[in-house]
C-alpha cells in the first residue's frame, strides 16, 4: 500500500515547481502541466517515486545501517532535525563541511575534540586553566556541537544520502557520487536528477512538501528498525531454545553408540564360545 496519497500531496503543494524559464529539461518526465508560467509536477509519478524510495530506505535501515539528511535551507531546517532525530539518524543543517565524506577521518578527528573538551571539564582540566583560555575552548565546543554536534555517533561513512535541494546540496551529492553512497533526494524542476539514485519529483521550497515527503520516509525508516528488533529478538531465543534439543540428542547418540558397542561385545563373546564348541 502507498504511504503518501495524491490529495496529501495536492494539499502540501507538493505540485508546484519552478518558472518555465528556470526549468532542467531532465525533468521532462516528471513535468505534468505549466500553468501561468510554472511547472506543475505529476504527482502520480511522485507518489510512485516515494514508495520505491521508501522501500529502499527501509531496508537500510533494517539492516542496522545509518542514513544521513542532508538540508542547509530554511525552510527544511527545523524539520529535517525533529524527524531525522526521532528515527536516530544523523543529519546536517548547517553549512557542509567540505570533504565530510571524502575526507571523513578528519571530521571524525573534529568530533573526537568535542568528547576530550567534555572530558576537560567533567576531570577538572577546565578548571584549572585561564579565563581567555577557557572561553576559547567554550566557543570551539559550541562551534563544532553547531556544525558537527548532529553526526556525533557517525562513527562510518553512511550507507546513504537523503538530500533536500540537489541544487543546494551540490557538494554534498558530488562527494557521495564519488564514493558510491546512494543519494535520495527531493529533486525540483530546476534541478538535475541524473545524479540521483532515487528521484523524488516534488517543491523542496515549501516547508509543508518537506514535511510531508519527509514523514513518509521516516515512517519506512521507523518500520525497518521495529523489523530488525522483532528480528533480534527471534533470533536471540532460537539460540537458547535449540540448545536443550541439541543436549538431548547428544545424549540419544551417546547411549546408541553405546548400546552398539555392548550389542558387538555381546557377538564376539557368542562367535567366541561356538568357536570353542566346535573345536
Amino acid at each position: 500500500m502507498s504511504r503518501l496519497n495524491f490529495d496529501q500531496l495536492l494539499e502540501a503543494g507538493v505540485h508546484f515547481g519552478h518558472l518555465k524559464r528556470k526549468w532542467n529539461p531532465a525533468m521532462a518526465p516528471y513535468i505534468f502541466m505549466e500553468r501561468n508560467g510554472i511547472h506543475i509536477i505529476d504527482l502520480h509519478k511522485t507518489v510512485a517515486k516515494a514508495d520505491e524510495a521508501a522501500a529502499a530506505l527501509k531496508q537500510i535501515a533494517k539492516s542496522g545501517r545509518k542514513i544521513l539528511f542532508v538540508a542547509t535551507k530554511k525552510q527544511a531546517k527545523q524539520v529535517v532535525a525533529e524527524m531525522s532525530t526521532s528515527v536516530g539518524m544523523p543529519y546536517v543543517i548547517e553549512r557542509w563541511p567540505g570533504g565530510m565524506l571524502t575526507n571523513f577521518p578528519t571530521i571524525r578527528k573534529a568530533v573526537k575534540k568535542m568528547t576530550t573538551i567534555d572530558k576537560m571539564t567533567k576531570d577538572g582540566t577546565f578548571d584549572a586553566l585561564s579565563k581567555r583560555e577557557k572561553l576559547q575552548i567554550t566557543r570551539q565546543r559550541a562551534k563544532l556541537e553547531k556544525n558537527l554536534g548532529s553526526i556525533a555517533d557517525l562513527n562510518r561513512l553512511p550507507s546513504a544520502l537523503f538530500v533536500i535541494d540537489v541544487m543546494k546540496e551540490h557538494i554534498a551529492v558530488a562527494e557521495a557520487n564519488r564514493l558510491g553512497i546512494p543519494v535520495f533526494a527531493m529533486v525540483d524542476t530546476n534541478s538535475n536528477p541524473d545524479n540521483i539514485d532515487f528521484v523524488i519529483p516534488a517543491n523542496d521550497d515549501a516547508t509543508k512538501s518537506v514535511e510531508v515527503i519527509l514523514g513518509a520516509m521516516c515512517d519506512a525508516i521507523k518500520e525497518g528498525l521495529e523489523e530488525r528488533k522483532i528480528e533480534k529478538i527471534d533470533t536471540a531465543a532460537a539460540e537458547e531454545a535449540p540448545a536443550p534439543k541439541r543436549e538431548r540428542k547428544a545424549k540419544v547418540a551417546k547411549k546408541e553408540i553405546i548400546a552398539k558397542e555392548d550389542e558387538d561385545a555381546l557377538n564376539a563373546n557368542v562367535a567366541s564360545k561356538f568357536a570353542k564348541e566346535e573345536e
